[in-house]
């Protein structure tokens, strides 16, 4: 079966469930997937016996969704279309990355892996896209960066922007208007005690930014001669 074969619903599962768990060491929850995709919870158990059907999802202990082998495969392919069209859009037709996301998810339905290889090859076979999500490789691998949520990090360090995500766009929005982008160097300067913020100062500029605890959480980083903390594991 090739992911072609899948409705474009089925599609939007499998990917739902591989992004619920590229970042996260949680277990994949039929109510995690359900507030991810803005369906009832009824929609997604309709969803996920479909799956299991075509042998794509199994449940793991205490009910936590995973892929399958083929479950991952035809996932990391709907990823792949994603990530390489929101790259597209912003290197070749301007667009700005906060409004990439949707257009994607409209386009990623509709195109063969074979105009997708040529959108690799056209763009240099990039490695990851506008936000700093990893695009895996035709063969399906996946390199996930060894970066932290800024969140955990201990102050005072330096670290590199590694990933951004793109799940609020208003806050991309924001990101983009204060250089918080991905490759950015970050300050990370003592907050005031019993905050939630993070203050930083991006890239050597001399105003720092506060940071609230939704923003800090949305931003991934890797140290760059820093005391950041240790470094997630690799997907693949």
């Amino acid at each position: 079966m090739s992911v072609d074969d899948l409705s474009p619903s089925m599609q939007n599962y499998l990917k739902v469930i591989w992004g619920l768990q590229e970042w996260s060491d949680a277990p994949v929850s039929n109510s995690a997937i359900a507030e991810s995709a803005g369906v009832r919870l009824s929609t997604v158990s309709d969803a996920l016996r479909k799956l299991s059907d075509l042998e794509l999802i199994g449940h793991a202990r205490y009910g936590s969704v995973t892929l399958t082998d083929a479950g991952r495969e035809h996932a990391v392919s709907m990823i792949r279309r994603h990530r390489l069209l929101e790259t597209y859009l912003v290197q070749a037709l301007g667009y700005e990355w906060d409004e990439v996301h949707a257009e994607a998810d409209r386009l990623e339905h509709a195109v063969s892996d074979g105009l997708i290889d040529r959108v690799d090859r056209a763009l240099g076979y990039p490695t990851r896209d506008p936000h700093g999500d990893p695009i895996p490789s035709a063969d399906g691998r996946v390199h996930r960066p060894d970066a932290v949520i800024l969140a955990s990090v201990t102050a005072p360090c330096r670290v590199r922007v590694e990933r951004i995500s793109d799940s609020d766009t208003a806050m991309l929005q924001y990101f983009a208007s204060r250089g918080l982008v991905v490759d950015a160097e970050l300050e990370v300067l003592p907050g005031e005690p019993y905050s939630e913020t993070v203050t930083v100062r991006i890239g050597g500029g001399a105003e720092p930014v506060s940071l609230g605890a939704a923003a800090a959480a949305s931003v991934w980083v890797a140290g760059a001669g820093s005391d950041a903390a240790a470094g997630s594991d690799t997907a693949s």
